[in-house]
């Protein structure tokens, strides 16, 4: 959970435009030529993981300037939108040294995250997930405790139901005769 802590504040510094663009060079060789239309596919996908993950990306970073700049884990919002994230990014532990993915997928972010994800830092974030992203082991130990969190809250939310039912049913034998205590006061 730390991990996605310390994840999440380098999204958010990034977002802020704290973080520095980053310049690399690309010297990896050329990728072998694709057919349109598996190419046109690739794209769609890609700029679609990239659309989810840039909204998904908006939702942490508004509860995090919400919560006086800090990202709480214990937020059920936090814990689902941190789950989307995730699944939006699980194309880029395949595709990460593809450049045209990243790009579209760069796009997406740009186009859904309202000026969050911008030109100027598109590369910095989508290196960030990269990077969150290729530890699959990382990511699987985030979705099962996510998973857990989620599995504790809807248990502490039946539990809490359950109780407040019990409560009503006390509260409606004991209404009649509250009523006629509260009756006898009369007017004062």
């Amino acid at each position: 959970m730390k991990k996605i802590i310390l994840f999440a504040t380098a999204i958010m510094m990034a977002g802020c435009g704290f973080m520095q663009n980053s310049t690399s060079s690309n010297n990896q060789p050329a990728q072998p030529a694709q057919p349109a239309a598996a190419t046109a596919q690739a794209s769609n996908a890609a700029m679609t993981a990239g659309q989810g993950a840039g909204n998904a990306l908006l939702a942490i970073y508004n509860q995090y300037k919400a919560d006086g700049n800090k990202y709480d884990y214990k937020n059920m919002q936090n814990i689902l939108n941190t789950v989307t994230l995730v699944a939006n990014c699980e194309g880029l532990k395949e595709n990460y040294k593809d450049k045209s993915y990243r790009s579209e997928f760069g796009k997406g972010m740009v186009a859904s995250s309202l000026g969050l994800v911008t030109q100027n830092n598109v590369e910095t974030v989508t290196n960030s997930l990269v990077e969150m992203v290729k530890n699959s082991e990382t990511v699987k130990n985030a979705q099962t405790q996510t998973t857990q969190a989620v599995q504790n809250a809807a248990n502490q939310a039946q539990n809490t139901a359950s109780q407040a039912a019990s409560y009503a049913n006390t509260a409606a034998q004991y209404a009649g005769a509250l009523s006629t205590l509260l009756g006898a006061f009369g007017g004062k």
